[in-house]
């Protein structure tokens, strides 16, 4: 029965082939049938994907191990729920799991633009197929799940580990999610690009499928560091890793994008900027794929592959560069901004300095990744770039932009007057000063740590002020009171209102990584009733008092937990363990570690080593020397409150206003060439 997936993967290649030609052929003859043709192949390709995804799983469920890739990431022992997120675990089902995605959003949206966007469509379509293709091309003849083994083991190997983890269960699918949709604003904008259609429709029409790409990756980004940081065992949660880094370059254009497309928007201006925004943040998503997948780096986040993937990936991406390149020349005269940039006081200027300091970001965190491959590769030496040319890099430029976040959404467009900024910034700029003061007199000398606590109270304040205004004004006109004002206002201006709650969010989460230079870390080697004490940078004291070593089998591994009493301050505040499971399968170890939270930070501990790990299992050693590794790492908590903060203000900004569309709906424009009639009936029908 599983053998139905491969045959449904053919059977979408040659669906996809037919929807690239009747889409390109369609639009150039005027033929609306060809176009429809093609629209509704993306339907049954969805499906047909979706069926051999279901395979895999089934597949694993049914221990079916003549299958290499169910033989690689499973094994009899393996959890259900693992076997079925085993789908995206390795190389080969992680891609059929990313076309299936990008098959549903595109089955999405041309459901969604079945009666209006008719010109722009036929190339939209043929775009999204064209993507699809590709990725079916690699799985079905360089990683096709479906391989078979020439003998039947009689178990597998078994699942990483480190995989085997409620966040990496969630984190793929999610960062895919946020990869995948931005498949649509760049079929959009190649659309444009081809017919010509390069007003601000484009964009006003991808405009919510870019927040919902950019939600999915912020998302996928956090829970990925929130896995590093429960799962790794070395108290941090950004290591500046090779893939870490490929997963936030396409946020970082793609943050940059939602930003300037006010500016065209608004005053007509950085055309060819926003293109290229959004072409980068789509070839970056593809980068971010190439690296993960081409076995060049060393990482705990890549799927093991030959090198042959890598020079695929390459090819297309190198297609894609220089046909994404010569359409933006093409069509360069009619890329011209209708405005210029009057003043450096202004709303244009602090965007476009925003989007300058995004792009920079990126081309920097960009080289330090490729620098030791292109060292490699030129002088035969790896020269490693490590965490500290990333900080020496990324933490100015976070400052300026922490700054620009209280700026950029306050002051006036064209040219801001005396008037406008002594109103908006002198109350921000007293209290991000006076924070500044207060913390300096309590201790805090560290230049960043302090300077971000001084930009982000100014932003804060920024933020405040704006959400007071507005409600103020609200309840004076309509005669509310301060709650139903607030709850209107919200719903009234959601995008702008819901893009001030995601700089909160960003802010709470720059104050979290501040919080890391005041770190305090202790080791020491402890019997049963022996203490360790480790002071935190808050000046409270934790007596840890190690208590005893158990061994649980469980399964597919062996548990060994050591329990620990915590006082804090001299007050018992309970049992802390951390654990190291054996994994039979694979025969690996891996730390578990113990996290203690309050709301101003974490006592983190780590069971760094143990005597004689096999008398405990086997009970001869009941009372083995362990070594624990504690730290304290203040303001933690406030990164993953910022995140999910982050997530809400874009889910508000995002979310349509019932029965009321933000701005006139265009006029409802006839397909390319004439539809038939009775397709017109049944192009209605669909979904």
């Amino acid at each position: 029965m599983t053998a139905l997936g491969e045959v449904a993967l053919w059977i979408a290649l040659l669906l996809t082939i037919w929807g690239v030609g009747t889409a390109f052929i369609g639009a150039r003859r005027g033929r609306g049938d060809l176009v429809l043709s093609s629209e509704r192949s993306l339907h049954a390709i969805f499906l047909l994907v979706v069926l051999s995804a279901v395979m895999v799983v089934v597949a694993f469920l049914r221990n079916e191990f003549h299958y290499r890739y169910v033989a690689g990431y499973s094994n009899i022992e393996l959890a259900t729920h693992y076997k079925i997120t085993a789908l995206w675990a390795g190389h080969a089902g992680s891609l059929v799991f990313w076309v299936a995605l990008l098959a549903f959003f595109a089955s999405l949206v041309v459901r969604a633009n079945r009666w209006k966007n008719r010109d722009l469509m036929p190339y939209v379509s043929a775009t999204l197929h064209s993507v699809i293709l590709f990725f079916l091309v690699v799985i079905i003849f360089t990683s096709n799940p479906f391989e078979t083994l020439s003998f039947t083991p009689a178990d597998g190997r078994g699942m990483n580990p480190q995989l085997q983890n409620f966040w990496m269960t969630a984190h793929p699918p999610t960062l895919y999610l946020g990869f995948t949709a931005f498949t649509i604003p760049f079929a959009f904008a190649i659309a444009a690009l081809l017919s010509g259609r390069l007003d601000t429709r484009w964009i006003t029409e991808t405009r919510r499928w870019t927040l919902l790409a950019w939600f999915f990756l912020t998302i996928g980004i956090i829970m990925g560091m929130i896995w590093a940081y429960e799962t790794l065992g070395w108290g941090g949660y950004w290591f500046w890793d090779p893939v870490e880094n490929a997963s936030v370059l396409p946020w970082l254009f793609g943050t940059a994008f939602l930003h300037s497309v006010m500016i065209q928007e608004k005053r007509g201006m950085l055309k060819s900027w926003n293109l290229f925004l959004v072409l980068g943040t789509f070839l970056l998503t593809i980068f971010a794929t190439f690296l993960t997948r081409s076995g060049l780096i060393d990482s705990v986040h890549t799927f093991a592959q030959n090198l042959t993937i890598s020079y695929v990936f390459l090819a297309y991406l190198t297609v894609l560069t220089i046909i994404c390149t010569g359409l933006v020349w093409w069509r360069r005269d009619r890329l011209k901004s209708e405005h210029r940039l009057e003043s450096f006081l202004s709303r244009e200027a602090a965007f476009l300095l925003n989007n300058l300091l995004f792009v920079g970001a990126m081309f920097a965190i960009m080289w330090g990744t490729m620098f030791p491959l292109l060292t490699e590769g030129l002088l035969g030496q790896t020269i490693a770039v490590g965490p500290p040319f990333f900080d020496r890099v990324t933490i100015p430029i976070g400052l300026v932009l922490l700054a620009l976040m209280g700026i950029g959404p306050v002051i006036a467009w064209r040219k801001a007057s005396k008037r406008n900024l002594r109103r908006n910034f002198t109350l921000p700029t007293v209290m991000g000063l006076s924070v500044g003061l207060i913390l300096w007199a309590a201790g805090v000398r560290h230049p960043y740590a302090l300077l971000t606590f001084i930009l982000g109270v100014f932003t804060l304040t920024t933020m405040g002020v704006e959400f007071w205004k507005g409600t103020r004004a609200r309840a004076r006109i309509e005669g509310e009171g301060a709650g139903p004002a607030f709850l209107h206002m919200m719903s009234r201006n959601r995008r702008r209102y819901g893009g001030y709650i995601v700089h909160i969010g960003l802010v709470i989460m720059f104050m979290g990584f501040a919080g890391s230079a005041y770190d305090v870390e202790e080791q020491a080697a402890l019997e049963p009733g022996e203490t360790m004490s480790v002071t935190s940078a808050w000046g409270h004291t934790f007596d840890l008092t190690y208590q005893a070593t158990s061994a649980y089998p469980a399964t597919n591994m062996t548990k060994l937990v050591a329990s620990v009493r915590v006082q804090r301050n001299g007050r018992d505040v309970g049992i802390l363990t951390a654990e190291q499971r054996a994994y039979r399968q694979r025969d690996e170890t891996i730390s578990v570690v113990g996290i203690r939270r309050a709301w101003n930070e974490d006592l983190y501990m780590i069971m760094a080593g143990i005597e004689d790990p096999n008398g405990v299992i086997q009970g001869t050693n009941p009372r083995p020397l362990v070594t624990f590794r504690v730290l304290v790492n203040p303001l933690v908590p406030w990164i993953w409150i910022g995140g999910i903060l982050m997530a809400v203000g874009t889910l508000i900004a995002m979310w349509p206003r019932r029965g009321v569309p933000e701005r006139p709906a265009p006029p409802r424009t006839v397909p390319v060439g004439k539809v038939p009639r009775r397709d017109e009936r049944e192009l209605a029908e669909i979904g």
